[in-house]
């Protein structure tokens, strides 16, 4: 199998993950609202790794637009999962921050998708595990590098 094949059944595995995550996320699962949408869990979780982040900051980290930024962070803040902070380092932009609404809220989501991968994966033996989450954080880190875009791990 060449690179081009392999690409190809792994666009296609991600394509069934990803509509697996959606089928099995807090937010379908939990009737109260209680549960963040996917945008929300993505921010909160970089906020959580990274710190406070300004709109400029979020933009350079996702290669999204900055109103994309505006409208998810107001959210936010209308939900107290975020607030707005002085910059640390003494900079004029207003950083966003987690609250502790926001952090317990994320918990209780990662929970859930953390105990659901822990029911698939039971059974499978540790060696295995070791070998797919190393290859799956290679996989992660190789984009990042061509993207120049990290993640905080």
């Amino acid at each position: 199998m060449d690179a081009r094949q392999a690409g190809g059944r792994i666009e296609r595995e991600l394509l069934i993950l990803t509509r697996h995550l959606e089928l099995a996320s807090p937010r379908r699962v939990r009737d109260d609202g209680s549960a963040l949408d996917r945008s929300a869990y993505v921010l909160l979780s970089r906020l959580e790794a990274q710190g406070p982040m300004s709109v400029p900051d979020l933009v350079d980290a996702f290669g999204l637009a900055p109103s994309t930024f505006t409208r998810q962070t107001t959210a936010l803040l209308r939900d107290g999962l975020v607030e707005r902070t002085l910059d640390p380092r003494g900079g004029v932009a207003r950083k966003f921050r987690i609250t502790d609404e926001g952090r317990r809220r994320l918990r209780a989501d990662r929970d859930a998708i953390v105990a659901g991968l822990t029911d698939v994966l039971g059974d499978w033996p540790a060696d295995r595990l070791r070998r797919f989450v190393m290859d799956l954080e290679r996989f992660n880190t190789d984009i990042e590098e061509r993207t120049g875009r990290p993640w905080p791990r």
